[in-house]
């Protein structure tokens, strides 16, 4: 399979004016918990306690194969909260999930849940469900790497998932990619990766990128280093295509870059630094793409303390950045939910 430049996908309308606004052209937030009140009562409850401008949920056991049904009442009173309040949400697929394992089993558990995530993101209004873009589980016959039997099932798996995605309509939600820290014999790490893997889908329109900066840095992406934030947006935009950039996950590394661990620190308190966090908010590919915590709480207590320091210190970064309105091809904003 050939690794072109994957036609560009269509931005979301927004306007220039909009995105001088930094909360419109970067809006801020944190994965939530929602055990408890559910989605409304203790997601978007955290979410004001924390100051997040933006949610990413799970909608089922990240661990676990459950397909739960939802809610609809917890559904439409999340959905309706989200658009008072202009907070965009996403939904993070399990991450058991992967079409490129050489279990069949693996492979039908795999489409189940990732259908369900698309499926009760739509219900709740989530413009994205995030996915880990998975491994070559196995060797092939005689040995060596079963990539391009992965890849093969990749497409198989889930183009299929996107034609059920289109019957949708118009306000279903984006498949994210997320590459991976680079451990075991990983699909999708480095940015040139995501060619391959984007034509594997046909450049299907509602196909986009999560970026996760703890992730990048350890599949050898030097964010730390001078030019590094920018060398890195450009090659995922020269290997995706324009405008498929949706979602960043704005994670510090506990680890050097390169080492492949996908080990999250606080914003400021990695190896990463808070420097290159600022740098994220002045390329033209993040105009309108929204940023999400996913760093360690536990470490002050709990309770969004961490993410509350962490979601300030990226808002502060923000405001002393020098970020472009837009630019051509760059995804334009955020649509509210």
């Amino acid at each position: 399979m050939s690794t072109s430049t994957a036609p560009a996908a269509a931005p979301v309308a927004d306007t220039a004016a909009d995105l001088r606004d930094p909360a419109v052209r970067n809006p801020i937030g944190a994965h939530v918990p929602v055990a408890g009140r559910g989605l409304a009562g203790t997601g978007l409850a955290y979410a004001g306690r924390v100051g997040a401008e933006t949610v990413q949920v799970f909608v089922a056991n990240p661990r676990g194969w459950a397909t739960p049904i939802g809610n609809p009442a917890q559904d439409a009173e999340f959905r309706a909260a989200c658009a008072e309040r202009a907070v965009p949400a996403y939904v993070h697929a399990p991450y058991l999930i992967n079409f490129g394992s050489d279990n069949p089993v693996t492979r039908e558990r795999s489409a189940d849940s990732l259908r369900h995530s698309l499926r009760r993101g739509h219900a709740i209004g989530a413009l994205g469900v995030v996915l880990h873009t998975g491994s070559a589980v196995g060797s092939a016959p005689g040995g060596g790497s079963r990539r391009a039997e992965a890849m093969a099932q990749v497409r198989e798996d889930v183009r299929r998932l996107l034609d059920e995605l289109d019957a949708l309509g118009e306000d279903a939600p984006w498949l994210l990619l997320e590459p991976t820290a680079g451990q075991g014999s990983s699909l999708c790490a480095r940015m040139e990766d995501l060619a391959e893997y984007v034509e594997a889908l046909d450049g299907h329109p509602r196909v986009g990128v999560c970026l996760d900066t703890c992730h990048a840095f350890a599949a050898g992406h030097d964010l730390a280093a001078p030019g590094g934030v920018r060398a890195t947006l450009d090659a995922l935009v020269e290997a995706a295509g324009p405008g498929r950039l949706r979602l960043i996950h704005a994670n510090d590394s506990e680890d050097a870059v390169g080492a492949r661990k996908d080990r999250h620190a606080n914003i400021g308190a990695g190896l990463i630094g808070a420097e290159p966090f600022r740098e994220l908010f002045e390329h033209p590919a993040t105009a309108g793409v929204p940023l999400i915590v996913e760093t360690p709480d536990r470490k002050h207590g709990g309770e969004g303390a961490g993410h509350t320091l962490d979601i300030t210190a990226l808002k502060r970064l923000r405001s002393s950045a020098a970020a472009p309105a837009t630019a051509p091809g760059a995804a334009t904003g955020p649509q509210v939910v």
